[in-house]
């Protein structure tokens, strides 16, 4: 029989020494300080990866809203310009020269805490262990405890039912009740013809009564739209008596009060020039301007060959103005 302690050992097994976990820091840390276990501990409780309560209950996933599919489109948008503007950015952004010959680029860190890089990436192995508990058999059915005793008795042939005698009444029930049904349905059947009957004399009745009555509102239409009419042939009388008594009072009043205005306002007329004779309007405005113009171009050609005139008698003097000199110039040189 093994023991506690046996049972134990023999049931938890580790792959590796257990410790506590680290806290996650910004930046990795050198591998020197890792295996050191250095760190800082917290309790393993708040851990994420270690399950809490009861290992065999049915873990429930929280129920998430259904997501609108406009909602999801606008983000698929939005994600999408991002990445468009990202790689403009790229495009347009400056980038470093290629290095002279002999020389290459090596990738320098420029941020305030400097980081290990490593192209390995850190693995670790955690395993737990659960006691091997069985699970809960199904429980059995509810079955009542059985009471009382069980009795039993004989019955003859004959003794419970005798089909000729007792068939005659469910008989003579079975055909009282469908006789009794089939006039209840005749008597129906009659009623319902009745109804019908009186329902169309009702109909015709009523439609008299539809048709006496359209016949009176269009009767009465009538007589509205003639009362109407000779209202407005009343109206349109009256309306052209009072125009035809206001035109001859004002024809009146204008004749009356033009009687002194006339002959004031033909006289301002004429004394203003709106009055005149048209032959002496003609002449004004068609003869004296010919005149003035016929003696304007008279004038002009006057004055044009007295100038030709005296350009020719000034030429002329002074071609012999000119001659005299040379003659005289001719005496005077003896030679």
């Amino acid at each position: 029989m093994q023991t506690k302690k046996e049972v134990r050992d023999s049931t938890y097994t580790f792959a590796s020494r257990p410790r506590a976990l680290q806290n996650r820091s910004k930046y990795r840390e050198s591998a020197a300080e890792s295996n050191d276990g250095g760190g800082i501990h917290v309790n393993i409780m708040y851990d994420r990866r270690v399950v809490r309560g009861n290992t065999y209950a049915q873990s429930i996933l929280p129920v998430t809203a259904q997501t609108d599919p406009v909602e999801i489109q606008k983000q698929q948008e939005a994600r999408r310009r991002a990445i468009a503007r990202r790689r403009a950015k790229a495009q347009f952004r400056s980038q470093t020269p290629e290095a002279v010959e002999g020389r290459q680029h090596m990738d320098v860190q420029t941020e305030l805490y400097l980081e290990e890089l490593s192209d390995l990436v850190e693995e670790s192995s955690v395993e737990c262990q659960t006691d091997a508990f069985l699970d809960k058999p199904p429980s059995p059915l509810f079955v009542p405890a059985k009471t009382g005793r069980d009795v039993a008795t004989q019955i003859e042939d004959g003794e419970l039912f005798d089909f000729d005698l007792e068939v005659r009444p469910l008989l003579e029930t079975l055909v009282g009740k469908t006789v009794e049904q089939s006039l209840l349905e005749v008597m129906e059947e009659e009623e319902l013809a009745s109804l019908r009957a009186q329902q169309r004399a009702y109909e015709e009745l009523h439609n008299l009564e539809l048709v006496e009555a359209q016949r009176l509102e269009e009767r009465e239409r009538r007589h509205r739209q003639e009362k109407e009419r000779r209202l407005r042939q009343q109206r349109e009388v009256l309306r052209k008596e009072r125009e035809t008594v206001e035109k001859m009072a004002a024809r009146a009043f204008a004749q009356q009060y033009l009687v002194d205005l006339l002959p004031s306002v033909y006289t301002t007329l004429r004394d203003h020039g709106f009055f005149y004779d048209p032959v002496e309007r003609d002449v004004e405005t068609g003869f004296l301007p010919w005149v003035m113009t016929q003696v304007n171009g008279n004038l002009e050609k006057r004055c044009v060959g007295r100038a030709v005139l005296d350009m020719l008698i000034r030429d002329v003097t002074q071609r012999k103005s000119h001659l005299f000199q040379q003659m005289a110039h001719m005496s005077s040189d003896p030679s």
